[in-house]
């Protein structure tokens, strides 16, 4: 279960990843292609692809698909890296909740939601290969991966906006401090982007005017507001002694 965890929240920092589909044009054969996503509040990656794409020809044909993300590009071989395997689903693109949360994160797909041919697939996983380092690595049963309970899932995912709302309004001194505290960075500027059960991530503006995004753990993972509150506050305790 450990390497369940460390897989989870390896897959939590990233963003993008090579996403392989069974060609519907060449068959037998995988075809691969970069693709930006977002995690929702079970841990599943969402993609969102335009129905004249390559790979939503292939996932109607096939929905079994695989999922590459890894860290930098420095040396492939050395860092973290993880294949997710699974099957794609279509589902709602007016889930406001999840284009709340997936704009917060990939804003430049803004346009894309006033397109008719774009639609979201959640990416189910049924198994996971994590390569953590050397001698650190294995396969992961879907159903081993730590991923929030439904109902805590759908509770946090409907009281999102307002934490972050709430954070970003009245507590961005906390951000900040948060920032200096658990990752040596002096932020000029801080935003919470999203959270989850098992944390939170932060767009970091630093003095010179570099951009990142931050990932803050919890010491145990939350289920709502007032959870979410309880962990917040002990953190800026922890940042101000």
């Amino acid at each position: 279960m450990r390497l369940a965890n460390e897989a989870l929240q390896f897959l939590r920092s990233t963003r993008s990843g090579v996403l392989s589909t069974f060609s519907a044009k060449y068959a037998g054969y995988p075809f691969g292609s970069v693709a930006p996503f977002v995690l929702d509040h079970s841990g599943q990656p969402v993609i969102l692809i335009s129905t004249i794409a390559e790979h939503t020809h292939n996932i109607v044909a096939n929905p079994k698909v695989s999922l590459l993300v890894f860290a930098g590009d420095d040396d492939l071989q050395a860092n973290a890296r993880l294949t997710l395997i699974g099957e794609a689903k279509l589902i709602d693109k007016q889930d406001v909740d999840l284009r709340a949360r997936y704009l917060r994160y990939l804003p430049q797909a803004a346009s894309y939601f006033d397109m008719h041919d774009f639609n979201f697939y959640r990416i189910e996983i049924a198994h996971i290969r994590y390569i953590a380092g050397f001698g650190r690595m294995g396969w992961i049963d879907g159903t081993e991966m730590p991923h929030t309970q439904p109902l805590a899932s759908s509770v946090l995912s409907t009281q999102e906006a307002s934490i972050i709302e709430h954070m970003n309004t009245d507590h961005v001194h906390s951000l900040v401090a948060y920032c200096k505290h658990f990752h040596q960075i002096e932020a000029t500027h801080a935003q919470m982007l999203g959270i989850d059960r098992d944390g939170f991530d932060v767009k970091v503006t630093d003095a010179q005017h570099n951009t990142q995004v931050l990932r803050f753990h919890f010491n145990q993972p939350i289920e709502d507001a007032q959870s979410a509150r309880v962990a917040l506050v002990a953190m800026s305790k922890a940042a101000t002694t």
